[in-house]
């Protein structure tokens, strides 16, 4: 059997009978998912910037040769050395050369530093996103599923990790390592981090799932632990699964910036959102746009990611979207 959203318990025929081919794919709560979305404007409005700052992370460089100016390049002419290296013209020197203005100081085009860093935020917070989760996942299931020493050791671990003071742990841990491949290394320390949450739940609906009829009746037609894993539990998590990772998103892109900000994160001259905040303000008297532009940008990209989730989890929770 599998579980609705109204916790109705409709019939699943035994593995092995041909019916059971016929059963609803896993992947459809997805299918519906879309479908909700259609007639939900700020799900729309959210996806929409979500979409295009992942367009321009994954083309940033046919991007910015558009644009003529790369986020490596200075422009000694777009500052003023006599009025202390300040942009040169309006709002922090925004022209027809620069779309978004310079850099105090250096005269780096920011337009550009702003697309090369929504790559960084973008592949850190999407790649711990799909770390954690699957960690999550695999973690909150044989807790759940396996109990008895299993179930002790993965929950001790759980609550170890989450005892933490998580974000000291990060800067200290960042800190202490070489600054090679550092985007691969916040991915790794974020999802260290960040995987029981997700686990915690998955096993508590796990520990529930088992024990219901349709998994007994799948022990009973011979269905193996990894079938009855991936055909039966499996499929009942989605929609938790779904929203979770959802959630998690924006709170990975903050905590990226929040890390370059503190100068831990992306090296410098490598472009974050974060660390052009933390360049910003020094300058923020005499230019308040080098400051309000990648803030904006970050606003932006947390908030709609935040309300993606949270109309995915209302969604999901009307029972518009059935697992």
């Amino acid at each position: 059997m599998t579980v609705t959203s109204t916790g109705i318990e409709a019939e699943t025929p035994a593995v092995g009978d041909p019916a059971h081919m016929r059963t609803e794919s896993p992947t459809a709560p997805g299918r519906r998912l879309l479908r909700a979305f259609a007639t939900d404007v700020p799900a729309v409005l959210s996806t929409g910037y979500i979409v295009v700052m992942v367009l321009a992370a994954i083309f940033a460089p046919l991007i910015v040769a558009v644009s003529g100016w790369g986020p490596y390049e200075f422009d000694q002419t777009a500052i003023d050395p006599n009025l202390g290296a300040i942009p040169v013209g309006p709002l922090g020197g925004i022209s027809a050369q620069h779309w978004f203005g310079v850099e105090p100081g250096s005269g780096r085009d920011i337009f550009a530093r702003i697309v090369y860093g929504a790559r960084v935020s973008l592949t850190v917070a999407l790649s711990a996103t799909v770390l954690t989760t699957i960690l999550g996942v695999v973690f909150g299931l044989l807790a759940g599923y396996l109990g008895g020493f299993v179930d002790t050791v993965i929950s001790r671990v759980m609550e170890f990790l989450m005892a933490f003071p998580a974000l000291i742990f990060m800067i200290a841990i960042l800190s202490a390592l070489p600054a090679d491949n550092r985007v691969l290394l916040l991915v790794l320390v974020i999802s260290l981090f960040g995987w029981p949450y997700l686990a915690r739940i998955v096993r508590s609906q796990t520990l529930s799932l088992k024990e219901r009829e349709f998994v007994e009746s799948a022990k009973a037609s011979g269905a193996t632990h990894v079938q009855i894993i991936f055909r039966e539990i499996l499929p009942n998590l989605q929609s938790t699964i779904i929203v979770m990772a959802t959630l998690a998103v924006p709170g990975y892109v903050g905590t990226e910036a929040g890390l370059s900000f503190l100068g831990v994160g992306v090296v410098p001259p490598t472009p974050s959102w974060g660390q052009m905040i933390a360049s910003a303000a020094p300058w923020y008297a005499v230019d308040p746009m080098y400051f309000v532009i990648p803030g904006a940008f970050l606003f932006l990209l947390v908030m709609s990611f935040t309300t993606l989730g949270d109309r995915v989890r209302v969604i999901v929770g009307s029972g518009e979207v059935r697992a």
